[in-house]
């Protein structure tokens, strides 16, 4: 039974959202987040935690091998949840090496740590101590339109530097589970949405664009697929798998949707119709406007969550019609929360260059 877990990057998206989950439904654990708070983390996500003496945080770099055997040592870790990465594509394309660094390099030094403070000799795998590391569809590439959906067993085909650094983290987790029999386990989730997600990502782009009547850029003619997961439930299956899943196996999580970014976009528009009907800027669609397409731009993403259904009985409780809903119903309620982070980022100037290099305005 996990005690002392620790979560990397548990101030960004997906992390402050699983430390809460945490908090809320595991009342005999502690939970230590560890977060460099770059661009896209922030203590404005960790702020009104619930149960918050059971939660410390930690401001660090997951490359700083020192400072991590000092947490290891200091609160006795026996469970990681590794979720920090650089994760934005088009960060990616204009500057890679921060994701080699950060993704590649961090969970090296991570397992290293790891390894150091739970093996010793050569303990027996049932030992009660897991490393769990959060990776993407991403590593899998690009499906055809008539492809199966993922597998775990898919072949990797990275197709950007993100992606590629995500593929490499990937290998090293497994790679220590067959070298050095560390406790592991992996899942390859489809695109997360939901609370707290940095505005740069295209859900929260879309709403923040919509309600002050900017453009809503749509790379290329719109018509890639990607599945959607809301991000509670992609925090719920993380935590079966940390706790009932098999050591050193693998499990796709997704929200079982294919939608079109244009469908995602349109749907986005309508909800606030409704939502917004005062709005100077209705109807949002037509604020749509088409921009160049990202380069290597992957077409169509689709999972197969059987495995973790079959194995671990975990299924999305949110359809994507509720799960956007929920997201834009959450925005409009914590306007305190987008302004605290749009003034705290170089968003504003970062999205004018990269979509105005791409002939559109975001």
């Amino acid at each position: 039974m996990a005690k002392n877990v620790l979560v990397t990057g548990g101030a960004g998206f997906i992390g402050s959202n699983f430390v809460r989950y945490l908090l809320e439904t595991e009342p005999q654990v502690q939970v230590f987040t560890l977060d460099l708070l770059t661009y896209a983390g922030s203590r404005e996500n960790l702020k009104d935690l619930p149960d918050p003496a059971r939660h410390t945080f930690i401001k660090g770099d997951i490359c700083d091998a020192s400072l991590l055997s000092g947490i290891f040592n200091q609160y006795e870790i026996d469970t990681v949840v590794h979720f920090a990465a650089e994760s934005h594509v088009d960060r990616s394309i204009t500057g890679p090496e921060a994701f080699v660094r950060t993704n590649v390099n961090g969970t090296f030094e991570l397992l290293q740590a790891a390894r150091k403070a739970w093996l010793h000799e050569k303990p027996p795998l049932d030992e009660p101590v897991r490393f769990h590391h959060v990776s993407t569809d991403e590593v899998f590439g690009s499906l055809g339109p008539g492809d199966p959906p993922f597998t775990e067993t898919t072949p990797y085909s990275p197709r950007s530097p993100y992606s590629a650094s995500k593929a490499a983290s990937d290998h090293l987790v497994r790679a220590y589970f067959h070298t050095y029999h560390l406790p592991v386990t992996i899942s390859n989730c489809s695109n997360n949405y939901g609370p707290y997600q940095f505005p740069e990502k295209l859900i929260p782009l879309i709403i923040f664009n919509a309600l002050n009547g900017k453009d809503l850029p749509v790379y290329g003619d719109g018509q890639q697929v990607r599945d959607w997961l809301y991000v509670a439930d992609h925090c719920e299956a993380i935590w079966q798998v940390v706790k009932r899943g098999k050591t050193g196996e693998t499990y796709n999580i997704g929200g079982g949707n294919q939608p079109t970014n244009l469908e995602i976009v349109q749907t986005l528009c309508a909800i606030l119709d409704e939502l917004r009907p005062n709005s100077p800027h209705r109807p949002h669609a037509g604020l749509i406007r088409f921009v160049a397409d990202r380069p290597g731009h992957d077409r169509r993403y689709a999972m197969n969550i059987g495995k973790i259904e079959r194995e671990l009985g975990w299924r999305p409780k949110e359809n994507l019609a509720s799960g956007l809903r929920k997201t834009v119903q959450w925005y409009l309620e914590h306007t305190g929360w987008i302004e605290s982070i749009r003034q705290g980022s170089d968003l504003t100037g970062w999205m004018e260059k990269n979509y105005a290099n791409r002939g559109g305005n975001a």
